[in-house]
This record gives structure tokens, C-alpha cells and sequence, in this order.
């Protein structure tokens, strides 16, 4: 793959495969996670090994996906969805061991590769004269269907009304990391995005960007759940991420933690 398309290294560098993943080491724990949390669970699966000798094994993808998997007996043990309503489902089902909690807030950002004729501002007044203009032909969002962050990047076209003049353009990934691939490979002049992966080194030395207003979405409330069938090690690791350690590496990622202001 092409060096311009970071994110893709950096997913398979962690193993992404679905759902068929087996782990990697032995006897750890599946860990299904959001893709918006990749960067920052890099980071927090290090630490939690180095505090406590133990391993997890982790996925990355779509929300809704994730769901859907368990519901259909995928083996993970914690979930860390991108928003609370798709735990709640799993909680509802019975499968999941109760509501869980909130771990992090995201935000959602708007990128623009250099060389794109997209400006990035955070009032979306340039890709409103830009659709206008003819200047974008692709625009980057996740699946609304099945990941939270193309749900809140549906709202906030729709609330600016650039949904409908985007009909056709839109580079629809499956997760919100194929989202930022297109908008950082050259496949779109730019993309509502995952604040907290394009915050990585690897993705913004490729444009700019800038947050959009968190009042034009619904919050994106990232909650996260122990399934009935969590053993001990996915319980510590559960319990490793509520910790004021693992906070400070949240919020270095550009999370909000819940009571705290942006």
C-alpha cells in the first residue's frame, strides 16, 4: 500500500481481520473496539501489559458491525463501542453483563489532505461553496448504518444542509478508519472524521483539520460493556481502563472523559 494511506498500515499492523481474528497470544481475551479508539487502545494495551503482565487480544472495526457479530456468538469478551445505543442493544439481548459505561467522549473533525482545494473550517462554509463550485467530486464519512462517527458526520450535512448536494459524492467507509484512509489517500478531497485518528502523527503531517461544532451532532458518547462471558483478564483490563492512567492516555488522544469539558 502506498505511503500515503497511514492508516491502513497502522490497522494492520494491529491484525485487523473481522471478526475471524484468532488471538495472539494463546488464551487472551478478544477485545472488540471501535476504530475510532484505535490510536489511543495502542497505547492502553502496552500499558495495561506492562502493569500487569497480562495480554488482550484486539479488534478494530465498525460499531454496528461488532453487534451484529456478537449477537451471532462472536467469542469477544469487552466491547468498547463508538456510541452508548449499540451496548444498550447487547445489554437488552442479554448478552452483554450490564450497561456498561461511558469511557470517552469523541469528536468529530473535518480533514483536508494537502493539496486538496477543500479549506478546512469548522463552519463547512468552503465545502458549501466548493459543492457549489464544482471543486469536490468525493467526500469522505463513515457508514452511518453501522459506525457512530458516519452517523454524527450524517447529522451535521443534514443540519447544514450539504447532505443532499453530497448525493453521489460520498466515499462511504465501513469504519470510520476507512473513512480516513480515502480522505488521506487521494480517493476524496476531505472527510468528517474521527478527531482521535487524525490527531496521529502518521495522519495529520498529510493535511489539516479542524473540530466541528460538538452542538451540531449528537454527543458521541463512546460506552463500553463486559459480555456474560468475560473471564478475568478482560474483567482486569475493564477495570485497568477506568483508571485515572488510562484517562490521561484518553484524553492525549483527543477524548473527552465524561464530566469534563471540551
Amino acid at each position: 500500500m502506498a505511503l500515503t494511506d497511514p492508516l491502513r498500515r497502522l490497522m494492520l499492523a494491529a491484525g485487523l481481520a473481522a471478526a475471524l481474528v484468532t488471538p495472539a497470544f494463546g488464551q487472551a481475551p478478544q477485545i472488540a473496539v471501535a476504530a475510532s479508539v484505535k490510536a489511543a487502545m495502542d497505547e492502553l494495551v502496552v500499558a495495561f501489559r506492562q502493569a500487569t503482565g497480562q495480554e488482550v487480544s484486539v479488534v478494530y472495526g465498525a460499531s454496528g458491525n461488532f453487534t451484529r457479530q456478537i449477537r451471532q456468538g462472536a467469542p469477544f469478551q469487552l466491547f468498547l463501542s463508538a456510541d452508548e445505543g449499540f451496548v444498550f442493544q447487547l445489554a437488552d439481548a442479554g448478552l452483554a453483563a450490564d450497561r456498561g459505561e461511558v469511557y470517552a467522549e469523541g469528536r468529530l473533525a473535518l480533514f483536508v489532505p494537502h493539496g486538496s482545494p477543500l479549506k478546512a473550517d469548522a463552519a463547512l462554509a468552503d465545502l458549501r461553496a466548493a459543492l457549489m463550485d464544482g471543486r469536490v467530486t468525493r467526500f469522505a464519512i463513515a457508514s452511518p448504518e453501522h459506525a457512530p462517527y458516519g452517523r454524527a458526520a450524517e447529522q451535521v450535512l443534514k443540519g447544514q444542509g450539504l447532505w443532499e448536494p453530497l448525493q453521489g459524492r460520498l466515499a462511504i467507509g465501513e469504519d470510520i478508519a476507512q473513512a480516513v484512509r480515502f480522505a488521506t489517500s487521494g480517493s476524496a478531497q476531505g472527510g468528517l472524521v474521527a478527531h482521535s485518528l487524525v490527531l496521529a502523527p502518521q495522519v495529520r503531517a498529510l493535511g489539516s483539520f479542524v473540530l466541528v461544532p460538538a452542538d451540531w451532532h449528537l454527543p458521541l458518547r463512546q460506552r463500553m460493556a463486559l459480555m456474560k462471558t468475560a473471564g478475568p483478564v478482560a474483567r482486569d483490563f475493564y477495570a485497568y481502563l477506568r483508571t485515572p492512567e488510562a484517562r490521561v492516555i484518553f484524553r492525549r488522544h483527543g477524548f473527552l472523559i465524561a464530566g469534563e469539558e471540551s
